[in-house]
């Protein structure tokens, strides 16, 4: 895409609003604006991210056997009150009403949905296991929205649901999800580390929270330093006996918030003690029956009998995310995105727009990367040189491709890498191969 076509309204001075690093930068780069308190419209290279997390987010819960529904974002009440929860969620639920005068509210959650689902369509053993998840809008009514969408009151979020027989089939599902979660994040260039959580108003007596580490995390971590060299996606557990071993392998090592650590356990040595900040991006929930009971999700057996189902589930914060990903990847400059969620593969400047040389050699760049599959950006507009380079780095594509007329003039380009600011000249062609290698390696 041509930048002078571009709807990216970038902020050279900070708002006065924006506490956190994430907040700052996804309004001065154009990711996001301020609708209202805590609810925010994406403009397009906001959007792109979103995207992206989208489509890792949605691949690996369809590679962990999870199918795609789409739930509404009006929900009834009246599913509420068999759970017994429309009372006792509390005043972030926003309740309304319709024109028939029914109770109705704006789902911060779809347990009680999706069971209404499972009643109604599922009533055999033989259909189990099943995992059903969506990506959805929810909203929560915080008390003090604040941190972008880090803290917003509407955020994007997939959320999915397992249905099993029993205990153990429910834990092999919640394995499955553990596993997937920790790919998820590693696609998007996070470390995230497996927690020990509180199942708050989702209930239930088993949870781990996600965590990843960023120096202006919003809350303290306290965690085994090997869980930095660990890449899950190697992962490749086939039957119940690894999945489990590989759960187990990754919660052995010690690891807590600041709510749940008192001192290092012993059996840490002092020089694998990592104390950092860290972000929330997943939380994931065994609650056995509790909404199956009151909502009678139960399934006929093998015997003619008639069992519950045993539930969880799993939510990942896809908005969040994009805070996330920055508040881990930053500089002083602006954003840092990792090759699979940048809102574009590469940015080219020209720096000399209405030069046949340099507009030559960025058209040939721009239409090479293009039939290799990737997505540049190409800054054709007439801002000077100085302002090019601010936008680009605050903007923080993972390559940087510059024209100017002396490059040109030898058909070549200076291509330099947004993370470490590696820079080499290098001709069209080599260009391209170099940060097509990136991408498929990414």
């Amino acid at each position: 895409m041509r930048q002078s076509q571009l709807f990216a309204p970038t902020l050279r001075e900070t708002p006065a609003e924006a506490e956190i690093v994430s907040h700052r930068l996804m309004l001065r780069a154009g990711l996001v604006r301020q609708a209202s308190a805590g609810i925010y419209s994406w403009l397009p290279l906001g959007k792109r991210v979103l995207a992206k997390i989208e489509r890792i987010v949605r691949e690996e819960q369809n590679a962990a056997g999870a199918q795609e529904i789409l739930m509404p974002t009006i929900q009834s009440a009246d599913l509420w009150r068999k759970s017994g929860r429309y009372d006792a969620y509390g005043a972030e639920m926003l309740r309304i009403r319709d024109r028939q005068d029914r109770d109705l509210l704006y789902g911060p959650t779809n347990e009680e949905q999706v069971t209404e689902i499972f009643r109604n369509g599922v009533a055999s053993y033989r259909d189990l296991p099943l995992n059903l998840y969506h990506i959805q809008w929810k909203f929560r009514d915080e008390i003090r929205p604040r941190f972008g969408v880090m803290r917003g009151r509407e955020f994007l979020m997939k959320d999915a649901y397992s249905f099993d027989l029993g205990y153990a089939g429910a834990r092999v599902a919640y394995n499955k999800m553990f596993i997937a979660y920790l790919k998820t994040f590693s696609r998007m260039g996070l470390q995230a580390i497996p927690m020990a959580a509180d199942t708050g108003p989702i209930g239930g007596d088993l949870s781990h929270e996600f965590i990843v580490l960023a120096d202006t995390g919003e809350s303290a971590v306290f965690c085994h330093a090997d869980y930095l060299d660990r890449d899950p996606r190697a992962e490749t557990p086939e039957t119940a006996e690894a999945l489990q071993a590989a759960v187990d392998s990754w919660t052995a090592l010690y690891a807590a918030t600041d709510e749940k650590h008192d001192a290092w356990p012993d059996a840490v040595a002092a020089d694998k003690r990592l104390s950092a900040r860290g972000i929330e991006v997943g939380h994931i929930f065994y609650f056995g029956t509790k909404y199956a009971d009151p909502m009678d999700a139960a399934v006929q057996t093998s015997d003619g009998g008639r069992t519950t189902v045993h539930m969880g589930s799993y939510g990942i914060g896809v908005s969040r995310l994009v805070g996330a990903v920055i508040e881990a990847h930053h500089d002083d400059a602006g954003c840092v995105w990792p090759i699979p969620v940048a809102p574009f593969d590469a940015h080219i400047l020209n720096l000399r727009p209405g030069d046949a040389a340099v507009d030559g050699v960025c058209a040939s760049l721009y239409d090479q990367l293009k039939t290799a599959g990737l997505d540049p950006l190409l800054d054709d507009r007439g801002e000077r040189a100085g302002a090019k380079f601010a936008d680009a780095d605050l903007i923080g594509l993972p390559w940087r491709a510059t024209v100017g007329p002396k490059s040109a003039a030898e058909g070549k380009v200076e291509l330099r890498t947004r993370a470490d600011a590696a820079t080499e000249t290098l001709g069209v062609e080599a260009a391209v191969d170099r940060i097509r290698a990136a991408w498929v390696a990414a």
